[in-house]
């Protein structure tokens, strides 16, 4: 009889395979296992659907975690789950969810729960955004469609082919819905809970099951270096008062090669958004945001420039220099390892 323990001690990745497969071999555990994978929930959302207690529901949750089919992470008070991003046991909880029969109970009652909870929230972002949508509307109206700002920024991605991609100022999470197609992973940070809220609903129901959102401030990213290919700032350094503090920043998480785009207006004299809708500068020039991007080890390109009325969009494109061959790098965190607590 083989001594599976003893094995396993020598090879890391069969004992990983096992202690995921001890920790969902319980029906709870599956079942969260299965929820999990629906999408990111917080623990009162999956004991409500459980009808467990929340301790009870944490202490399985705990266990998966530790056994790394599900990853945690935290926005202020509330905790989210959601399953595994990476490693053996990721592909093992993929497997066994595809496993399971969703007609057959309890999982069929269990997904009619979470339904019902992804109706609230769909509920709660349309209020929440439709109490803030008509100042974006106005905004939006004084210049280019975004239709054409969006389609500019996708072929400047596809060419760029970056694996991985960052939204700071995700807002509704519309950066990540337009570009995620064309990335293996796309994150958001933004540091309003409400508007991540509205980004998840969106995320959800635009089927961008390769998207992501978090609670994050754009001056101090909870991200190590060089961890992403590309880095999008759409439409929220106006709001900055240290605009180059948050392209410095950009600039840090940003692989060797990796790309910043950054989205704003060019400079114009609508007092009325800063005085009405809280920006803190009227548009940028070209050559300050170079240099910006110059000062922050970035080689700029020409920007492209969206013209409308009275407002014109610019498109501004960095690219951190490429590693030289032969030089060494420590191996960095993959992007959903390091957006946790």
């Amino acid at each position: 009889m083989v001594d599976t323990g003893d094995y396993a001690s020598d090879n890391s990745s069969l004992g990983d395979l096992l202690a995921a497969l001890r920790a969902v071999a319980e029906p709870t555990r599956l079942r969260l296992l299965v929820l999990c994978s629906r999408g990111e929930l917080t623990v009162s959302e999956l004991a409500q659907i459980l009808g467990q207690s929340q301790p009870r529901v944490s202490r399985h949750l705990k266990l998966l975690c530790e056994a790394g089919l599900l990853d945690r992470f935290r926005e202020g008070s509330w905790v989210f789950y959601r399953v595994s991003a990476s490693g053996a046991a990721s592909a093992l909880a993929g497997h066994l969810v595809a496993a399971c029969d969703a007609s057959e109970a309890p999982v069929a009652l269990d997904l009619q729960r979470l339904a019902a909870i992804k109706r609230q929230r769909a509920e709660r972002a349309a209020a929440y955004f439709s109490e803030n949508a008509p100042h974006w509307d106005r905004i939006r109206s004084l210049y280019i469609d975004e239709r054409e700002v969006e389609a500019a920024l996708v072929e400047i991605v596809a060419a760029a082919a970056p694996r991985d991609l960052l939204d700071i100022g995700t807002g509704t999470g519309r950066m990540i819905e337009v570009l995620a197609p064309r990335v293996g992973q796309a994150f958001g940070i933004d540091q309003s809970r409400e508007m991540l809220a509205v980004a998840r609903v969106n995320l959800e129901r635009a089927g961008a099951s390769n998207g992501m959102v978090r609670l994050g401030d754009m001056y101090q990213l909870p991200l190590p270096d060089a961890s992403f290919d590309a880095v999008v700032i759409h439409q929220v350094l106006h709001y900055a008062d240290r605009p180059a503090a948050a392209i410095a920043e950009a600039a840090r998480v940003l692989r060797p090669g990796g790309m910043l785009i950054v989205v704003d207006f060019a400079p114009h004299v609508l007092e009325f958004l800063r005085d009405e809708h809280a920006h803190h500068r009227l548009g940028f020039a070209d050559g300050e945001v170079a240099e910006w991007c110059r000062d922050a080890g970035l080689d700029p390109a020409p920007a492209q420039h969206l013209q409308g009325e009275p407002l014109t969009v610019a498109i501004w494109t960095a690219r951190r220099q490429p590693a030289i061959v032969g030089d060494a790098h420590p191996e960095i965190a993959a992007p959903e390892q390091v957006l946790q607590p």
